[in-house]
């Protein structure tokens, strides 16, 4: 047994070791897009991220990141906490696979039936294993570990700054865990390992709820190992961990808050008490009622209640990581999402009430009508005195005749009703069907967003173009496109590590049925479940595969099962227990072998650095003392992650749009922040706190209908001015905008004093500009914005991101002067309708070509995803329209310059040529570089034409890669005739034209 024991360990080890190193050698040095930004940030200064928050990992984050020696390596440093988390992962999947394997090849004294082990203090005595049977179990280990480390999904999420690696380590261990309580279920100090299991549920609250669903499958654990088995006992296990994980996601995460919350209220609002009062009391009786239940339990000596209490009151502690929120969010830190600093304000963070919520079990579809509504609770924020009560939450009421059991298609936003009707025969004017929701839930959120990444992961991975199919062994290259025939993204495993699983899955079945009902309900709980549960639209900004690492890493145990059944095979024909193991163990570990092989080239980020190069060229794009208004996520997380850790341009406000919907935004951007003072606003708290001026409809009134003066308006928001008040039939008021015309004056001497004007537009300022705009309402945000503009008086320079939607310029378009990859607003009139804004083409040419940064994005031997592709393809843009700038001044060497920069930079066998590069062909002709025209022309037609005839056959799942596709025909089309190339215009009119009736049909 000892022996056993060390061989156990030793190898375990070993596959941790080949884990970590994997990792790392694949780690990425800096911040990635998504989370990761955002998560480095606020680990490196434990800042407050997204609800609902991982303090936990912020906690492990920050200790990593002090093992940097410099801030341009904390980035590094807390990504390898993902790599440990993932290789511990592993090692921990090693283990339990091993438990399993002996099960099914060792035979174990069985505990009497019907017995608990309270009853049952015998000790059991393990069979030792053979040394055939110690190779077998320990090569069975050993390739399933190694399948899940090179497994698609978990590798990724292994090399970057995110909660998914630290919440797979949980779910690893809880497993492992339970299976060593089992074997020591007899012992009278085994609880131990109950209450352990606890603890690390509670921690893991902390990092990501994912884990809490393997609970099921450790109740399934306990009941097999104490009860005689029967229906009964099965139906009743269901139910007791059904009811654990809901007294968990419910009743402490959110509950517990929202009583002590309740208690808050009422003692501050109604008893008259001092903030905190309510908290305070809520916690001294909550501890008072669990020790006097625990000195019950003791007194009477019931060992069950004693020990739930016990795992009860540690998954508390484990849970109680989540008092970094409030504590930091108490000290203002410049990332304060939610701002959670009271116990108001936490429960709205925990329940993550700003992201809304979807039907799970029974409720409306896509196209019923609400037929009443009814308020929900009051909803509060903390006041000087008092918790203020800012209205209730409106939910509409709808007939029960529009409801359905399992609601899939109830979206109503117009962009999901469409990818609705691709994926289900729904007809115009008639309610889905509960068959169509099925049909819905069946054939996109299983087949397409649960099933297809199980290909990704264990059959094969067509590509890295979102939507992707699963790769199948007898698919070739021939006629692909080369964005999908060439991507590294394009792995193949021959269905290798899937049968390997399926062989695995028969073995454990017939031998140990029980164990693969575990299995099989960890596989359920942690994918199917959650397919289920998150009821997903049809429209996701990315792919959602690191949502089902659980289901892939309880396939791997099956994979791992399959080279035990492949040398119990061998074992007859070889009549060798020893040689059956070590061929089955060689076999085997071809598989992870071959995924390795093909998944290292699309994982290896170890030289990847745009995701923080982007931000910092949009950073350095603008005016010192800027205030910079961006999108969410990738717009705003890596400029985050440059700001907060590296130090870079702290000058710049980076005002998130999304965020200025929020009253608690807008207070944090109204303080300073390092260098960046704070927001020149004129509206307080009490304009626009929550359920204030939300939202401002246009209501015309004729006495301004020709335009309103800014400031004047503000003002009139400011004082609640009767005259932009309206009502609705509940008796309550609104403001109002009263016209779409705006204007507002200008200081000239106060432009030319900030320099805000670009060299040679300064007798081209305005002395007031008026502009249109063609909205049905403001947002909490275009009022900030208008606010700012008013007080401005040109002191701060204010910019929008390029890639932030047009709709937020607020009709401002032709008052903007490009400078880099942000538009400044500016009193100057543009007078081009063709073109946003006006180019300072010198101050764009000393930002793009001496500080922007594009590290290692002319090295083919990178991988770099549609993330990495997109912000390339929108500085190519920007390149282009300097180009066509310096060429209206007549200055074509600079313009040559200009494009061979970006051609040098951002090459096509890097950074495959994009929509926005077709453009170039006639800047490059007029520069005298036709060879490098004709080439876009001949490579990028020849492109189009191949992915036309490869997306027609994906049945619309590509629909936004025709539409693109169709577009870079077209403007290549214009181009070679306008440079002269009439018969290749010609021959790629003909494509274009059969392409475009096959898309009309």
């Amino acid at each position: 047994m000892l022996q056993y024991n060390r061989i156990n360990n030793l190898v375990g080890w070993l596959v941790f070791a080949v884990a970590t190193i994997v990792y790392v050698l694949t780690l990425e040095p800096t911040a990635s897009f998504w989370d990761s930004g955002e998560f480095i940030a606020c680990s490196y200064k434990l800042l407050v991220p997204h609800p609902p928050g991982a303090p936990f990992y912020l906690l492990l984050g920050r200790v990593f990141s002090m093992f940097a020696g410099d801030p341009s390596q904390v980035a590094w440093w807390v990504n390898l906490l993902s790599a440990l988390s993932s290789s511990f992962t592993v090692l921990f999947l090693f283990w339990t696979i091993t438990i399993l394997a002996r099960k099914l090849l060792v035979p174990t004294p069985k505990t009497p039936a019907g017995l608990s082990s309270a009853a049952t203090p015998v000790a059991e005595t393990l069979v030792e294993p053979t040394l055939g049977q110690t190779i077998a179990i320990m090569g069975a280990a050993t390739v399933g570990a190694l399948a899940f480390t090179f497994s698609d999904s978990f590798w990724f999420s292994a090399v970057e700054a995110e909660v998914y690696a630290l919440s797979s380590f949980f779910t690893a261990f809880v497993v492992w865990a339970m299976l060593r309580w089992e074997s020591r279920a007899h012992d009278a100090v085994s609880d131990k390992w109950l209450i352990l299991i606890a603890y690390m549920v509670g921690l893991s609250i902390g990092v990501h709820l994912l884990n809490l669903v393997a609970i099921p499958a450790l109740a399934f654990i306990f009941f097999f190992r104490l009860r005689k088995y029967s229906n009964k006992g099965a139906i009743i296990t269901l139910v007791v961990s059904a009811l654990i994980l809901g007294v968990v996601l419910v009743g402490i995460i959110p509950g517990l808050p929202s009583i002590a919350g309740s208690f808050e209220v009422m003692f501050v609002n109604s008893f008259g008490l001092p903030f905190g009062a309510g908290v305070i009391f809520f916690v001294a009786l909550f501890i008072g009622i669990i020790v006097w239940a625990v000195r019950y339990a003791i007194r009477t000596g019931n060992r069950a209640l004693h020990t739930a209490l016990l795992s009860f009151i540690f998954v508390l502690i484990g849970y109680s990581s989540y008092l970094i929120i409030p504590i930091r969010s108490g000290y203002d830190p410049t990332i304060d999402e939610n701002d959670p600093e009271n116990i108001v304000s936490f429960v709205s963070y925990l329940k993550r009430e700003q992201y809304g919520d979807r039907p799970l079990l029974f409720g409306p579809q896509f196209n019923a009508e609400p037929v009443d509504q009814e308020e929900g609770a009051a909803q509060y924020i903390k006041g000087e005195d008092k918790y203020i009560e800012v209205g209730r939450k409106i939910e509409p009421v709808y007939d029960s005749k529009d409801k359905t059991l399992l609601p899939r298609l109830y979206s109503n936003q117009p962009g999901h009703i469409a990818q609705y009707k691709k994926w289900v025969n729904i007809q115009e004017g008639q309610k889905p069907t509960m068959g169509q929701n099925f049909d819905f839930l069946f054939s996109y959120q299983m087949g397409h967003m649960f099933w297809r990444y199980f290909g990704w992961n264990f059959v094969g991975r067509e590509g890295d173009i979102q939507q992707s199919g699963v790769l199948w062994p007898w698919e070739g290259n021939d006629g692909l496109p080369s964005r999908v025939a060439d991507s590294k993204a394009r792995n193949n495993f021959y269905m290798l590590p899937f049968a390997l699983g399926i062989i695995g899955l028969v073995f454990q079945l017939r031998r140990k049925q029980r164990d693969a009902f575990v299995v099989g309900l960890l596989f359920f709980f942690t994918g199917i479940a959650i397919v289920i549960y998150l009821n997903q639209p049809p429209i996701e900004p990315r792919e959602r595969d690191y949502t089902f690492a659980g289901a892939f890493y309880a396939y791997s145990i099956w994979i791992g099962l399959g080279v035990l059944a492949i040398a119990d095979f061998l074992r007859r024909t070889l009549k060798s227990d020893v040689l059956a193991g070590v061929v089955a163990t060689v076999v085997g570990l071809l598989i992870p072998g071959v995924m390795a092989a093909q998944g290292w080239d699309d994982h290896d980020r170890s030289d990847r650095y745009h995701s923080v190069d982007s931000a910092k060229n949009l950073l350095s794009s603008v005016a010192p003392n800027a205030i910079l208004f961006t999108n969410g996520d990738n717009d705003t997380f890596p400029l985050w992650y440059a700001q907060e850790v590296e130090g870079f341009r702290t000058d710049v406000r980076v005002a998130v749009l999304s965020y200025m919907n929020t009253d608690w935004y807008l207070d944090q951007m109204k303080r300073q922040a390092y260098k960046s003072e704070p927001f020149p606003m004129s509206l307080e708290n009490e304009n626009y706190r929550q359920g204030i001026n939300d939202y401002l409809p246009y209501v015309e009134r004729p006495e301004v209908a020709g335009g309103i003066d800014l400031k004047q308006y503000i003002q009139l928001v400011k004082q609640n001015h009767q005259a932009l008040q309206i009502g609705d039939r509940a008796g309550r008021t609104y403001l109002s905008f009263p016209t779409k015309n705006f204007f507002l004056n200008v200081d000239k001497q106060a432009v030319l004093a900030a320099n805000a004007v670009a060299p040679g537009y300064q007798d081209s300022v305005v002395s007031q500009m008026r502009w249109t705009i063609n909205k049905g309402g403001l947002e909490k945000k275009h009022l900030a914005i208008l606010d700012l503009l008013a007080n401005n008086n040109w002191k701060r320079p204010v910019y929008f991101s390029t890639t932030a939607d047009n709709s937020d310029f607020m009709g401002l378009d032709n008052y903007l002067q490009l400078e880099g990859l942000a538009y400044r607003v500016v009193p100057v009139l543009n007078k081009n309708p063709e073109q946003t804004g006006y180019i300072a083409k010198d101050i764009m040419y000393n930002n793009m070509m001496t500080k922007f940064s594009w590290r290692n994005l002319d090295r083919e031997d990178i991988f770099y995803d549609e993330n990495y592709l997109r912000f390339p393809a929108n500085a190519r843009d920007k390149y282009y329209q300097l180009t066509l700038e310096y060429l209206k001044a007549g200055d074509k060497a600079t313009a040559k310059k200009v494009m061979d920069y970006c051609f040098t930079q951002l090459p096509d066998k890097s950074i495959p040529y994009d929509y926005y590069v077709p453009p170039f062909v006639v800047p490059l002709y007029e520069v005298g570089d036709q060879k490098r025209a004709q080439e876009i022309v001949n490579v990028m037609s020849d492109r189009a034409d191949k992915a036309l005839r490869y997306y027609f056959t994906q049945n619309s799942m590509f629909e936004t890669e025709i539409r693109i596709n169709l577009f870079i025909m077209q403007q290549l089309i214009q181009v070679s005739r306008q440079v002269g190339m009439t018969q290749k215009a010609t021959e790629i009119e003909q494509k274009f034209m059969q392409h475009y009736s096959q898309m009309s049909r």
